[in-house]
């Protein structure tokens, strides 16, 4: 059994969005039991996570480390057409991911206490993104 639906996410900007709830209404809508939920970005300036979904220090940290790793309008790139921020986002996309799997049992999201699965925005300025949900299984 194979069941898909795109979601579009509004964001303020650079920071994290958390999708868990909309990832499992999906598995739920699907049917399947058991399985898989694969969750793709379409887009090359943000990424997905799984991370700590309790303490928000942590994505505030993550955040630090990434400005660390591509800095904003480093003098060396050469890709910067919409901006400073354009070419750290690119990069973090990168360091981080754009898709991410999810094992399905029970007929929901077989994530750890405390996890969730975020939408990690790169840029400075508010974005519309969007969110496929292939979910596979029985």
């Amino acid at each position: 059994m194979a069941y898909q639906t795109i979601f579009e996410f509004s964001n303020a900007g650079r920071g994290t969005r958390n999708i868990t709830d909309a990832v499992a209404q999906a598995v739920a809508q699907s049917g399947v039991q058991c399985g898989l939920a694969h969750v793709f970005v379409q887009h090359t300036s943000c990424s997905l996570t799984i991370t700590e979904n309790a303490d928000p220090d942590v994505r505030r940290d993550l955040e630090t480390i990434a400005a660390r790793l591509a800095p904003d309008g480093d003098p060396a790139y050469r890709h910067d057409t919409e901006g400073p921020d354009d070419m750290a986002a690119h990069a973090r996309s990168v360091l981080t991911d754009t898709g991410l799997t999810v094992p399905v049992g029970g007929g929901r999201l077989l994530l750890g206490t405390w996890q969730g699965i975020f939408l990690w925005e790169h840029r400075t300025a508010p974005q519309r993104r969007k969110v496929v949900v292939t979910v596979l299984g029985g």
